[in-house]
């Protein structure tokens, strides 16, 4: 298999694309730094795109690796034919390297290995060769087969055991494997009944279900999947087994009117029921899971991106609110630089409703430290302190006050994590939770990358899925999103250094060991006195820190080190009425670098997630009961899955939008339309007030 030529084909790239991004694989860069600083070399590809080529790169490195493998055991089992090795090398999937290895797998003693060491094989060939009829069958079972000490004591033990190893050798064939498997997939179905039909649940609709194999919809086989978990349905696949069976023998046996045929089909028959049914059907059920999983760990890395993207809201004081019922609402002011100023806890709901002495702490904070905006964690309670703080704001004089419920999940793991023990050793976890709900709002991703992602909310199923993968997927999606924005020296935390490219764990705590020692970095250079901080780590994480107000201006920008000299040169020349191609040659550097400098000198020290969205500040409360039909209202997206995407409108619960009712033409998909945090207009379809459902369309808005 040459890999730089499939590569080619499936990523739809030119070769030496393809052979330069792997050559810098292999010599240990990172993602984002060869996406940034290596244009020129891989012909401008982007992070998602090397991520998904190293992926694949390492899938097709393994199938390799398996071959050679499988063709080694087979060689020493002295098995090995010519004809053998080559479907091996040509094999495209492990699957099916899998399906050929199958018939020399070391396996535990079944019905057709101890009717093997019962002498039966032989017999077992005669019957699939069809080359004795049955009378003289029955004679060479009588002369050669029938053994007490072999405990063979009939004719009929001796034909059991020999279509035993029938079953089994039908059932092992590669090929008739990969028909069978193909016809469950093309005209399968999937049904679920329930457990108990009288148990209400969320799986009712799985209730009575059947859907074709080919069509079922990603969601709904992790659905499937959780509620036969939860035992409340059971799963079984829906074939036309008789169909199958039938046109398996008409193509086995070769001579359907010898009069030992009968013995040769029943053998097929059972093989497929008790071996090949039950073992396909688990291949099946285990390829939709991955299949399922694998869409679902996509989908939650594509909403993770914004969300962390979020724009922050700088040089705001602000009242951060972690509300609950009977432990209080938990308070955090928090200055401009994402201090800690001062903390209470107030009680303005059930059970002791103190909401004047609430709205006397709540005001007491406002004016004594200037509060911008009041930021509300959107769990238990929420709403309830919404009210309070939205009737104290119309109350007080301060008209620029602002509040906006923040989504606090994760917020809870944050604040019990060593991360935040480390940050507010005398804080009390509840308090510390509060911090980061208002810290989310100035700096969502400096914030958000002290929490293991899958516990930000904007997943499906992700405690169900392949933990290794998600974490995987989702710490490539953290790690590049810090690295487009960048960091600075003086201010990252150890999580946040974690995830520049190169950094470790242990590099990053020695980084803020360091500038605890120095008291601040006055240039990027100075980090490689950092232990465990060498050259070749310098290379990879250099243009991802930054320094503002150092001694290099260049140490602010995403400017690498290696092209300062070239950004001087820059600097000197009448860069602007010159052409790129002209400037290249002068400064022998590459047109993407040279567009990345140029970018850079014109906008020090940008940050990319000032283009996006700002998050909508509101001043009064919505209640459900506000709401009517064909209204139309602005809302954030907060979560984007396979049938739809939730948009908070400032009500108790989101609205879904369903995937049909996202845009006026077909979508496969909603992200299509939409991202998390995206700002939305959108019209309300239906109202259930009772089960708290707000249906909401985008169409024709």
């Amino acid at each position: 298999m040459n890999i730089i030529e499939l590569l080619k084909k499936e990523f739809n790239l030119k070769s030496n694309q393809v052979e330069n991004t792997i050559k810098l694989l292999d010599e240990g860069n990172t993602v984002p730094f060869i996406a940034r600083y290596r244009k020129e070399v891989t012909g401008g590809l982007e992070d998602i795109v090397i991520r998904d080529l190293e992926s694949r790169l390492e899938y097709l490195r393994n199938l390799e690796k398996r071959k050679e493998e499988v063709i080694r055991i087979i060689e020493e089992q002295d098995k090995l034919t010519e004809e053998l090795e080559k479907d091996i090398l040509k094999a495209e999937t492990l699957q099916r390297v899998d399906d050929l290895y199958r018939p020399y797998r070391q396996k535990r003693r079944t019905r057709a290995t101890m009717a093997r060491e019962k002498g039966l094989e032989g017999l077992a060939q005669i019957i699939m060769d069809q080359s004795m009829a049955e009378e003289q069958l029955m004679l060479e079972i009588d002369e050669k087969y029938i053994d007490e000490e072999k405990e063979v004591s009939s004719r009929e033990e001796a034909l059991a055991g020999a279509m035993d190893i029938i079953a089994e050798i039908f059932s092992d064939d590669p090929d008739i494997r990969t028909r069978v498997r193909n016809l469950f997939m093309n005209s399968g179905n999937i049904e679920t009944q329930a457990v108990d039909k009288d148990e209400k649940s969320v799986y009712e609709m799985y209730y009575d279900f059947k859907e074709q194999i080919r069509d079922i919809a990603n969601h709904r086989v992790l659905a499937i999947n959780r509620g036969e978990k939860e035992k409340l349905i059971r799963v079984s696949m829906d074939v036309p087994s008789l169909d199958i069976v039938e046109s398996l023998i008409e193509t086995i046996v070769e001579d359907r009117g010898h009069d030992t045929a009968k013995y040769y089909e029943e053998a097929i028959d059972d093989g497929y029921k008790r071996l090949l049914f039950p073992s396909i059907e688990r291949e099946i059920r285990n390829t939709l899971t991955e299949e399922a999983e694998e869409e679902a760990i996509k989908v939650f890395a594509l909403n993770l991106e914004p969300l962390l993207l979020q724009a922050p809201i700088k040089d705001r004081v602000v009242l951060a609110m972690d509300p609950a019922f009977r432990t209080g609402c938990k308070l955090a002011v928090i200055d401009e630089m994402g201090t800690l100023k001062d903390y209470d806890t107030i009680y303005p709901t059930e059970p002791r409703n103190d909401i004047q002495g609430s709205k006397r702490v709540l005001k007491n904070f406002i004016e004594k430290y200037n509060v911008d905006i009041i930021t509300i964690g959107n769990g238990t309670a929420s709403r309830e302190t919404e009210k309070i703080v939205a009737e104290l704001l119309s109350e007080i004089d301060n008209k620029d006050i602002a509040y906006i419920i923040i989504n606090e999940a994760g917020a809870s793991v944050y604040s019990a994590s060593d991360v935040a023990r480390e940050e507010f050793p005398d804080l009390d976890v509840s308090i510390r939770g509060a911090v980061s709900i208002g810290r989310r709002l100035q700096d969502p991703l400096a914030e958000l990358v002290k929490i293991d992602p899958k516990h930000i909310g904007v997943g499906q199923y992700q405690h169900d899925l392949n933990q290794g993968k998600l974490d995987e997927a989702l710490g490539a999606v953290v790690e590049d999103s810090v690295n487009r924005v960048g960091v600075d020296l003086n201010t990252a935390s150890p999580s946040l250094l974690s995830y520049v490219a190169g950094i470790s764990k242990r590099v990053a705590n020695n980084v803020i060991k360091h500038r605890e020692s120095i008291g601040r970095f006055t240039s990027r250079k100075e980090v490689l006195d950092v232990k465990g901080l060498g050259p070749k780590t310098f290379v990879q994480a250099a243009g991802f820190m930054r320094v503002p107000g150092g001694e290099e201006p260049l140490d602010n920008t995403a400017v690498h080190p290696e092209s300062y000299d070239v950004a001087k040169k820059l600097v000197q020349m009448d860069y602007k009425n010159m052409k790129i191609e002209e400037m290249s040659e002068k400064l022998d550097v590459g047109i993407p670098t040279l567009k990345d400098i140029i970018e850079e000198l014109e906008r020090p020290g940008r940050d990319p997630r000032d283009e996006m969205p700002k998050p909508i500040l509101r001043q009064d409360i919505l209640d459900i009961k506000d709401l009517k039909e064909d209204m139309i209202v602005r809302g954030t997206v907060r979560n984007v899955v396979d049938f739809g995407a939730f948009v908070d409108i400032g009500v108790t619960e989101d609205g879904l939008v369903h995937i049909s009712n996202l845009a006026d033409r077909y979508i496969a998909h909603p992200k299509e339309i939409v991202e998390v945090g995206d700002i939305v207009d959108v019209k309300i379809l239906e109202i259930d007030a009772e089960k708290g459902r707000i249906g909401l369309s985008m169409k024709d808005v």
